[in-house]
């Protein structure tokens, strides 16, 4: 096999072995559902659970990387703790250890076979379990398919002097070991697809345990760059959540280096007691090293809180979020209770929505990042309760109803909807503000660099920043209005509600009038005017929005026939 062909036939199976692992993990997540979020979400009330629900969840999706990730975003969105988070981090590593043993068993001889009963049911059922099962048996098979080929493609390296000598400096300085493991899972942005090169090169004896276990703990290390990644731009806490990955790893390593020589020796004693073939040698030495490493470190959780606290400054603000609170067990035995349990998140969820636009017009008016990340923490919030919802909604639609209780579930997935938007809207306003600053920065520094002042003055913004001003004031009125209307059946409210939209309306039509004028008496930038023009777009849907809960009261009070695609009636008083 020439040098070209081994290169790709590396490269392909590489890219199967890939494709594998992710699809394999897909599949597994669709069949667990919202599940896997939730069992981050629920269980991890003390250390020990959260680690055994990072150890539950990794072992589900096969990937350390994505259960780091839903804990960022879950400390992000203030539904997680930082110390929580640690436990899941550290019972991630030792869940992706499943893959190493996965991988262990030498099924590449029955690989094809396997692809080829799940493209089958894949492609000839239509069960959504059986669709699941056929994607898992797919990307299992594609595994070890992709396995087969790199192995294949790395069995001429260990007759190359080049890569013998490069094993033999490994084996000498572990630290060149490290530094090869990290960059590769860096690279490949899988821990799994190194442990699986590794476990190849270990059975053709291209190299021995000593040079391949410091590129194991190297591995380690590179995993974390998908938390750092997924932490950039987000709250402190998850900024927090990825540093205490990348120290708990490093850490691990570290330690693990230093203790080569014993480490090895105890790997080669139980591993041969145990007649392990090379492959499951790297897997049990993958497991051993994230065990030993959880055991050394899982009492000092509260002491990497503190360092990761001085390491990442900044005030972690308490937004007071809580997680949802939903029981299945009343949508069969209670449906009754369990729309009014509903009603009470959706509730929790409008005054997120409130608490955003707030966290928006603070933003507009102030400029402060840390009401940037307020409302981006909060639309998270929303979004994690429409899943919810929905998904509990269309659960008590299958139960026993009576003709008022199915168009109360109707309604609620309605407001669950309605909410959901208006949270992207308040998303919307910050990001196209956050935009306008960032270029008005970028025009500023132009401008001193040529040794210019800008004559602008931003009139625009300033000749349409009150009417704007009362625009937020107004929407945020209704939104906290159309919450007293649903908790209160308060049709005197909702009236109200209904008049102030018109001078909702008004005032929108105002802004645009007067932008119109502006922009054709050349005052201000046509960039600011396009800027609140685009602002107030987004206020006047969100009203929209919170009228549905009182044109529902109201159609309820006088027995008007409500239509839930348009949200109209046949009386048009209303």
């Amino acid at each position: 096999m020439s040098y070209q062909e081994m290169f790709f036939t590396f490269l392909g199976g590489l890219g199967i072995f890939l494709f594998g692992i992710k699809y394999l993990g897909d599949g597994l997540q669709k069949a667990a559902g919202n599940r896997l979020r939730e069992i981050l979400n629920r269980f991890t009330s003390t250390p020990l659970r959260a680690v055994l629900a990072g150890i539950i969840v990794t072992g589900l999706i096969q990937s350390s990387s994505g259960t780091t990730v839903l804990a960022v975003g879950l400390v992000s969105a203030g539904f997680m703790s930082l110390k929580q988070a640690i436990g899941v981090i550290m019972g991630a590593n030792v869940g992706t250890t499943v893959t190493a043993f996965i991988i262990g068993f030498d099924l590449g001889a029955y690989s094809l076979p396997i692809i080829g009963v799940g493209a089958l049911l894949l492609f000839f059922t239509r069960g959504k379990n059986f669709q699941n099962i056929g994607q898992v048996l797919f990307g299992f098979g594609a595994l070890f398919f992709g396995l087969e080929l790199m192995g294949n493609s790395m069995a001429p390296l260990k007759d190359l002097p080049q890569f013998h000598q490069l094993m033999l400096n490994v084996a000498d300085y572990p630290v060149l070991g490290v530094l090869i493991g990290t960059l590769l899972t860096m690279v490949l942005q899988s821990s799994s697809a190194t442990i699986g090169i590794l476990q190849q090169l270990y059975m053709q004896g291209s190299l021995n345990l000593a040079a391949a276990l410091p590129i194991l703990f190297g591995d380690n290390i590179g995993t974390t760059i998908t938390a750092v990644i997924a932490a950039l731009g987000a709250s402190v806490a998850a900024k927090r959540t990825a540093a205490s990955h990348v120290f708990f790893n490093l850490v691990g390593a570290i330690i693990f280096t230093l203790l080569l020589a014993p480490f090895t020796q105890v790997v080669m004693a139980i591993t041969s007691q145990l007649n392990l073939n090379p492959a499951m040698q790297i897997a049990f030495a993958h497991g051993l090293f994230n065990i030993s490493n959880l055991l050394l470190q899982f009492k000092f959780i509260p002491q990497i809180e503190k360092l990761v606290k001085k390491i990442v400054p900044g005030t972690e603000k308490n937004l007071n979020i809580r997680t949802v609170t939903l029981n299945e067990q009343l949508i069969q035995t209670a449906p009754a209770m369990a729309i009014e349990q509903a009603t009470a998140e959706i509730l929790q969820m409008g005054s997120y929505v409130l608490q955003a636009l707030e966290g928006a017009h603070k933003y507009y008016r102030l400029n402060k990042d840390e009401y940037y990340e307020d409302v981006m923490q909060y639309e998270d919030a929303i979004n994690h309760y429409d899943v919810a919802l929905t998904d509990y909604l269309a659960k008590i639609s299958t139960a026993s109803l009576s003709p008022l209780e199915s168009q109360k579930q109707a309604m609620l997935l309605e407001f669950s909807k309605d909410f959901e938007r208006m949270g992207d809207h308040c998303k919307n306003i910050i990001q196209d503000l956050a935009e306008s600053i960032e270029l008005e920065t970028q025009q500023r520094q132009k401008e001193k660099r040529a040794k210019k002042t800008s004559n602008n003055n931003r009139e625009t913004y300033l000749l349409l920043d009150e009417d704007l001003t009362q625009l937020f004031e107004k929407v945020a009125k209704n939104i906290r209005d159309a919450l007293a209307v649903l908790r209160n059946d308060d049709t005197e409210l909702a009236q109200k509600m209904l008049q102030r939209e018109q001078e909702i309306n008004q005032i929108v039509d105002l802004l645009r009038e007067k932008y119109v004028k502006l922009m054709n008496t050349g005052q201000g930038r046509a960039a600011d005017g396009v800027l609140l023009i685009d602002i107030s777009s987004n206020l006047e849907r969100s009203s929209d929005r919170s009228l549905h809960i009182a044109k529902y009261i109201l159609g309820n009070k006088y027995n008007f026939k409500y239509d839930t695609t348009n949200f109209n009636y046949q009386n048009d008083s209303i």
